[in-house]
């Protein structure tokens, strides 16, 4: 009995999707209609069929909807003819028998996956470990010459000679400072050689320096800081000449002073650069250890203006200090505390949660009077909460208000006093004349520090100068803290690409005095860069097949390698933070694999999962091989994925050089015409290859290598080659034994084509290369790696932009790709080396259609149903009552029996028909599957309202003049707060960010992308349903083709609009991703790094901030102001606290 399909009512409702345009064609030449005698069928028709007691449909008295068993009649006939096609011009079994006749060619190996990645992780720990030991020379001597060097109180600019990796672009602007001042003698102007390693051009014979924008260069901490890192030239050199592929090696200072070898220019950006070393995330790492941080913000009604507006911006700043090791919460309060966001308890520093705060503290409104007691509960309490996963290290409270007389003892007493296990930081923001003596005190009683951010320019600093102090337990900890760590991936600021790091702290070994305490100061932070693309190519590539494939994640589940780790756009200031469950469809089984890796165990496991195609518009139920093995002495776990095909694959043995010679030929152009267009792979086949991203090109290149090297040459990849030259001919063989002979046209084909593990797509005739789109790469090939995973005959029908073709390729014809896999059997080991298939021609086959589904018994003409015939109608004569098509398992149209439709073809059928493709999901013929790709790009958003940092330029106007009067008076300051904040506050506070760091790919922005993709549900049986819809009910039948991927539909035309109640979706939309609050309270697994150095009992604590600092001249202060003005990045004296006026 028939399952009713929901009520329209019920439907899941949806936003239409407009269909794309494509010109109208008439009978491609050649192809007959169904008035001049129907296309050429391979079957033969059977019989009419007795049929059963009529099923009316609504609306027709004297004919009928077909009954089931007519329909299950068509399908078999539809199956029929398909498997009849792909038999005579597949030439699966041909192909096989070629490969068993050529057996002597080739060797079948195995891939033993516990031996594979344990040889993959040895390798790559071999290459990091060659890092770690540069790094170590590194620190070691920069402590020792820091140690070494000579505090210069005198010293000047000029005393000191270094390339400026910022002068070119400050020479080349006329506006610039430096132009107004004049280049200085003391920088050096060096030539450059382009480097392939570095994707750049370089100097190996210097280093560079490069100055963040907010430090003036010509201060004595930077002089000194520039005169003493100048010997680490030397070490750097060393290193290269020991590690000839070492990449990027840095210094990055506490000062903000960032030395790199080898010397490169700054990327210039287009407006103010805003890098510094220390907001990077190597840097915060090695810095210091992980932290649970929680931010209380008054707001108060005196906290009130652009005071209010510099303490938003401070919490923003702040939070881009901390890193994913880190975990955060944000609170406001008055007489109360509460949190500004969602997240009611510490949660996870990672990017999506830093946005939630960052967007959630724009909302604080001042009102009401200042509880610090109530401010300092709340984050006591945060911290003590033990039920929550946290960082568990180093634990503190920053507070920002404006000022208070409250020294809330009695709260330190209770929660932090004797063990002042929480550090308390205390930041005064803008112009006021509050006592500040009680924030002092709170910093300096709960071993933190108390700093002051009077206006815009000090957030930066004095949001990141904690780390000073939080590294202090780390430098007295001596040699059990030098242990090297490796980041998550990350953008490369100097376009070296995504990156992981290797970090050294790097510490202060002076003495103020004989007998005097230990230094307790982090001088900065060692790094060296491992390029992910050098880590990927110790990783096997073409042994594994098309969907096999390595992965690596670290501590936190996030992906250092994976093939779906393909960041659309990256913003240097955050890292890539992708999970190892979101680069993959999650499931139960991943979630114990990701769980076991981060644990640093090994393992093996096989499951059955859900896999995402390669253009993300098909999903597939497919299995596989996990094996693991952790990384020794690094943070990652290394993982390999096998379909149980890809155990074995095949290793060409073409020792016969006249062999070879007679199979390269039928790469050359000169055979295509009668042997097909051959697509190689764009492999590295050899060193000396130029790659091209044009075939035709690349197959020249190659060519014109060949006539130069032999296959066995050692510059080449013997395996790689062989391989290519064995499939070869190996295709060649299937022309000559199958295509040759045959007449596409008869049977309405466009091409037949043979696809190869070693490379080789051969598609046959060779005109039909010019209408060849898919990927000249098998294993990046869609259908290629689809047609691997399932069984049976795999369509493919165009994509949607396909559709979209130019007028002068109006009368080219549509072809729908069929593809299977070949498989052999040899000697009971069981491998996938090859896939071949048909091009169908979309006019024509729709016709064919229409004659399989239809009641003819012989090749007669069609008889329509007339008002007294009682007979069934089908999908050839009443093509105005019945709706046939085929639809393939993602859910989009191949065929239909209307002509209309052959525009919509490739496109989602709900589109083409919601009524109907809704009562199919809801019925279960398909299955939906929602994720999130959070890799996507998109395109800039316009300015909003939630600037999160100083990093616009604007054009002043008259008022805005009037902002010189915050520089020369405290006291004037109060009186144009108000007015200021209206007139300038837009300017400084609403720029993008992007636009501000310089970087020139900022056309587009990081977003989430919600994807939906459907499949087939649990139906497999013929079915009959109604479409419930009152006096508009639709009678509709459905049956999966066997083995294929096409879903069989027959349905009555809609005779009115009624059911239209709702349109599923499958386009992909902008989203905000998973609700955030949500996720918080079901986190991931992870675990933090191994050490953590919170506490030493030795620790000086005295150095908390007094607020003391050198103001500069009023005649300093002005012009800068007015460099602001003009728009170009200001250049003032740093404000020095009491602990960094005595770095020696």
């Amino acid at each position: 009995m028939a399952v009713p399909a929901r009520t329209c009512g019920a439907s899941r409702p949806g936003p239409a999707r407009t269909a794309l345009p494509w010109p109208r064609r008439g009978p491609r030449p050649g192809v007959r209609s169904p008035a001049s005698g129907s296309p050429r069928l391979l079957l033969l028709f059977l019989p009419p069929l007795l049929l059963l007691p009529l099923l009316a449909a609504p609306g027709a008295s004297a004919y009928s909807f077909p009954q089931q068993h007519t329909m299950q009649h068509w399908a078999r006939r539809l199956e029929q003819e398909i498997d009849g096609v792909m038999r005579i011009f597949g030439g699966v079994q041909q192909l096989q028998e070629i490969y068993k006749d050529n057996r002597n060619l080739f060797e079948v190996q195995e891939n033993e996956p516990q031996k594979l990645v344990e040889k993959v992780a040895g390798d790559i720990e071999s290459l990091l470990d060659r890092k770690v030991q540069a790094l170590k020379r590194l620190a070691d001597a920069a402590e020792n010459f820091q140690k070494a060097h000579r505090w210069q109180d005198n010293i000047k600019e000029e005393d000191i000679v270094y390339y400026d990796a910022k002068a070119d672009a400050e020479l080349d602007d006329p506006e610039s400072e430096e132009m107004e001042r004049g280049p200085k003698a003391s920088t050096l102007r060096l030539d450059f050689i382009e480097d392939s390693n570095f994707k750049n051009k370089v100097n190996y014979s210097y280093t560079a320096v490069q100055i963040p924008t907010d430090i003036y260069k010509g201060s004595t901490i930077i002089l000194n800081e520039l005169n003493w890192t100048e010997a680490l030239e030397n070490v750097f050199t060393e290193n290269r000449r020991q590690d000839p592929t070492l990449l990027w090696q840095v210094f990055g200072s506490a000062t903000g002073v960032t030395r790199y070898y080898p010397a490169t220019p700054w990327r210039a950006p287009k407006k103010i650069d805003l890098y510094d070393v220390r907001r990077r995330p190597w840097y915060i790492q090695g810095a210091s250890s992980p932290k649970d941080m929680v931010i209380i913000v008054d707001v108060s009604g005196s906290v009130s203006g652009l005071t209010l507006k510099l303490m938003k911006t401070s919490v923003c700043e702040m939070l881009d200090t901390l890193s994913d090791d880190d975990y955060v919460n944000v609170a406001s309060f008055n007489e109360k505390a509460q949190p500004v966001s969602c997240f009611t308890h510490l949660v996870q520093a990672n990017v999506r949660n830093k946005k939630v705060f960052k967007e959630a503290v724009q909302g604080m409104v001042a009102k009401g009077t200042t509880g610090y007691k109530a401010g300092f509960e709340y984050a006591f309490d945060q911290l003590q909460n033990s039920n929550i996963t946290r960082a568990n290290c180093n634990k503190m409270i920053m507070m920002f208000t404006d000022g208070g007389e409250d020294r809330v003892q009695d709260v330190f007493e209770k929660y932090n006093w004797p063990n002042r296990t929480v550090r308390v930081f205390t930041f005064s923001v803008g112009q006021h004349n509050y006592d500040v003596t009680p924030l002092q005190w709170m910093a300096c009683a709960n071993k933190g520090y108390y700093f002051e951010i009077p206006s815009i320019g000090a957030i930066r600093i004095n949001t990141q100068e904690y780390l000073d102090v939080l590294g202090r337990p780390m430098v007295l900890a001596g040699k059990a803290a030098k242990q090297v760590q490796w980041t998550n991936v990350y953008e490369d600021a100097l376009g070296l690409g995504l990156v992981v790091t290797g970090t050294l702290p790097v510490f202060n070994l002076t003495q103020d005095g004989p007998g005097e305490k230990k230094n307790q100061l982090i001088l900065g932070v060692m790094g060296i860069d491992v390029a992910l693309n050098d880590i990927k190519r110790l990783t096997p590539n073409y042994t594994l097949g098309a969907n096999g494939y390595v992965f690596a994640i670290d501590l936190n589940g996030y992906v250092l390698l994976h093939p779906n780790l393909k960041p659309q756009t990256t913003n240097f200031r955050e890292p890539v933070t992708l999970d190892f469950l979101d680069a993959e469809l999650e499931d139960e089984n991943k979630e114990e694999i990701r769980r076991s890796m981060i644990d640093g165990n090994k393992g093996h496991k096989q499951i059955r999962t859900l896999l995402k195609s390669l253009d993300e518009r098909y999903i597939d139920e497919v299995m596989r091989n996990y094996t693991w093995v952790p990384i020794r002495s690094t943070n990652y776990s290394l993982g390999l994925v096998l379909p149980p095909y890809s155990t074995f694959y095949l290793q060409a043995n073409l020792s016969d050089q006249i062999l070879q010679v007679k199979y390269f030929e039928f790469l050359l152009p000169s055979s295509f015409e009668s042997e097909g267009h051959v697509f190689i792979a764009p492999r590295e086949y050899c060193k000396d290859l130029n790659a091209s991203d044009n075939n035709t090109e690349f197959l020249r290149n190659f060519i014109e290598l060949m006539e130069k090297v032999t296959p066995d040459s050692k510059q080449c990849n013997n395996f790689l080659l062989h391989n290519l030259i064995l499939d070869t001919g190996i295709t060649q063989q299937l022309v000559e034994r199958v295509w040759r002979d045959q007449d596409l046209n008869t049977y309405s084909l466009l091409a037949v084509f043979a696809a190869t593990d070693g490379g080789i797509t051969r598609v046959f005739p060779n005109k039909a290369a010019e209408d060849w789109t898919e990927n000249p790469e098998p294993f990046n090939a869609s259908f290629y790696r689809r047609s691997l995973d399932n069984r049976g005959y795999v369509f493919k029908p165009p994509p949607q932009d396909a559709l979209l073709r130019p007028l002068e390729l109006e009368n080219d014809t549509v072809g729908i790709l069929v593809s299977t896999a070949v498989e052999l059997s040899l000697g009971g080991r069981t491998l996938r080396p090859a896939v071949v298939g048909v091009k169908l021609d979309l006019e024509a086959w729709a016709e064919k259609f229409k004659v399989l589904a239809s009641n003819r018994t012989h090749q007669d003409q069609p008889q329509k149903c007339g008002p007294n015939s009682h007979c069934e109608m089908d999908c050839e004569v009443n093509n105005e009552d019945l709706l046939c098509v085929l639809i393939d398992d993602g859910g989009f149209l191949v065929l239909s029996n209307q002509n209309h439709q052959w525009d919509q073809v490739g496109r989602f059928f709900s589109e083409v028909d919601a009524n109907l493709m809704l009562a199919l999901y809801n019925n279960s013929f398909y299955t939906r599957k929602e994720s999130y790709d959070y890799q996507a790009a998109c395109a800039p958003q316009p300015p909003g309202n939630l600037g999160a940092a100083p990093r616009g330029i604007f054009v002043p106007t008259i008022a805005d003049f009037l902002n010189l009067a915050w520089w020369t008076s405290a006291a004037a300051w109060s009186l144009f707060q108000q007015l200021l904040y209206g007139l300038i506050y837009h300017s400084w506070f609403q720029a993008d960010p992007a636009e501000a760091e310089g970087n020139p790919e900022a056309r587009e922005s990081s977003c989430v992308m919600k994807q939906t993709q459907y499949y087939f549900g649990s139906v497999n049986a013929s079915y009959n349903a109604i479409i419930d819809c009152g006096n508009c009910s639709r009678l509709f039948h459905a049956q999966r083709l066997t083995n294929t991927n096409l879903l069989f539909v027959v349905a009555e035309k809609p005779l009115c609009s009624q059911c239209e109640a709702g349109r599923l979706l499958q386009k992909e939309t902008h989203s905000d991703g998973p609700e955030q609050c949500e996720l918080v309270q079901r986190p991931r697994y992870r675990r933090g790094p191994h050490i953590c150095f919170d506490y030493n009992a030795t620790e000086d604590t005295s150095d908390c901030g007094r607020g003391a600092s050198f103001p500069p001249s009023l005649g300093v202060l002005v012009s800068l102001q007015l460099l602001l003005l003009l728009g170009l990045p200001p250049r003032p004296q740093p404000q020095v606290h009491a602990h960094a006026s005595h770095r020696p």
